[in-house]
């Protein structure tokens, strides 16, 4: 889904979002209209994209201005919530603490319990006072200076998957609500908890487009609306995840967001639907009728190339690289195509005002930002770089594509040796990730599985 973006304009987008309005003001007109509100949880988005920080009282808000404190060591994190000491960050460099500020336009309602509780994004300085280089927000902020800084605003539209179902059981162990693809009466169990969401997101003024039913029973699709604003824009996609949580857990089911929750059903997957402007607003991607521009042959041509290596990034665990298997509309190549949902790189049907790209490689599980550093990036990569575009794919994959790695440790290797990559998102970050990620590998194909003890051997 990708809304019509004909007449906008992204400079008066860029210049409201480096104007915010401050934050005691902020403070001010939310609790005019929730006077009710007792606490606040304020957090960062670890490399993961989870939540990490603490509830304070609401009266602790107007404090904040000036910031507080929590450890470095969040960003070295693995999903369990424990710190990767291979990172360099835990016990033996003290656990340093760096100062927290809150994002403008992020103090939001809590879905759990919206008249009384609160919800703020933070950002992370480093020891200088200068933007964190570690934090996955400030990763991608990075690129899209690179990009403005040359007349380039990209415009995106998030579509996030996830499956719903009981608590008691994983997301097709047993079919209580079956769902068809495209449906538009869901079940009356999820009926009344999606429009919970929906009403919940408009509360937090998150552009929530639609839902869609998807083609495994349980599943569903979000779509938000496209945005100039990219940083925004991946603000709302974990905003989004943590209320659906929150609201299934209030209808007594589970909101799964795990890339591949089961082998025989299709998995969850966050497709990105990319447009790029000039100043004027104006479509640069947009060709001829029945041709490419160059600027959309160059974009892509970078994705591509990049794409095997931006795999460590996409597909972010050990259990994301389980969708990547055949019959599952997802592809296995650094392919593209026309009108085609089994490529990486989709040319939708649109008209030439909306021509775009639909990068379909990322899961359900990774972390917004750091998706979009490595898509933009490619993108960047390919107007900086002029490569050739190899040719499209017009079936379910040709050979002609380059394989893309199936597994974490072949991404992880080719991520380490990404020179454009790494120059790209910053090489203290690189190292960081690459680091963390081995090291929560290593660890994972250390433990014995239950499925090995039960062969009995």
């Amino acid at each position: 889904m990708h809304s019509n973006i004909i007449g906008f304009n992204p400079m008066l987008a860029d210049i409201t979002a480096t104007q915010p309005r401050p934050f005691g003001k902020e403070v001010e007109q939310y609790l005019q209209r929730y006077p009710d509100t007792e606490h606040v949880d304020i957090y960062l988005n670890d490399l993961n994209g989870q939540f990490r920080g603490k509830r304070l009282p609401v009266a602790e808000l107007f404090t904040l201005e000036k910031g507080c404190y929590f450890p470095l060591s969040i960003y070295a994190m693995d999903l369990a919530g424990q710190v990767i000491e291979e990172s360099g960050l835990g016990q033996q460099s003290g656990e340093p603490d760096r100062l927290c500020l809150p994002v403008a336009g992020t103090l939001r309602p809590c879905a759990r319990d919206p008249q009384h509780h609160a919800q703020l994004l933070l950002t992370m300085k480093n020891a200088e006072g200068g933007a964190c280089e570690l934090e996955p927000r400030v990763v991608l902020q990075q690129v899209l200076k690179r990009l403005q800084a040359k007349g380039y605003y990209p415009v995106i539209a998030a579509e996030l998957e996830f499956y719903l179902h009981d608590p008691q059981q994983q997301p097709t162990d047993a079919v209580q609500c079956p769902t068809q693809s495209f449906s538009v009466d869901a079940p009356e169990r999820h009926h009344a908890l999606l429009n919970d969401i929906e009403h919940q997101a408009r509360l937090q003024a998150l552009p929530l487009t639609g839902v869609v039913a998807e083609a495994a029973s349980g599943q569903y699709e979000l779509n938000l609306h496209h945005s100039a604003r990219v940083l925004e824009a991946c603000d709302q996609v974990l905003a989004l995840k943590r209320l659906t949580r929150q609201i299934a857990e209030k209808h007594h089911q589970h909101a799964c967001f795990m890339a591949k929750p089961c082998a025989q059903s299709a998995g969850s997957g966050l497709h990105f639907h990319i447009s790029l402007q000039d100043e004027q607003g104006n479509n640069l991607l947009t060709g001829a009728p029945g041709e490419l521009s160059d600027n959309m042959q160059q974009a892509m041509a970078g994705m591509l190339a990049l794409m095997p290596a931006s795999m460590a990034i996409l597909a972010p665990n050990v259990n994301a690289f389980r969708r990547f298997s055949p019959g599952m509309h997802v592809p296995l190549r650094a392919s593209w195509g026309h009108n085609n949902r089994t490529v990486a790189l989709r040319l939708p049907c649109a008209d030439s005002a909306n021509q775009r790209i639909e990068y379909r490689l990322a899961g359900a599980d990774a972390n917004p930002y750091l998706a979009m550093a490595v898509i933009l990036g490619g993108l960047l990569h390919g107007l900086e770089q002029p490569l050739p575009l190899p040719p499209s794919t017009n079936g379910y994959e040709n050979d002609s594509a380059a394989p893309l790695p199936l597994n974490q440790r072949e991404a992880l290797t080719l991520f380490r040796r990404c020179q454009p990559l790494r120059e790209l998102l910053g090489p203290a970050f690189c190292t960081l990730w690459y680091t963390c990620k081995t090291a929560e590998l290593r660890r994972f194909e250390g433990q014995v599985t239950a499925a090995e003890v039960s062969w009995m051997l």
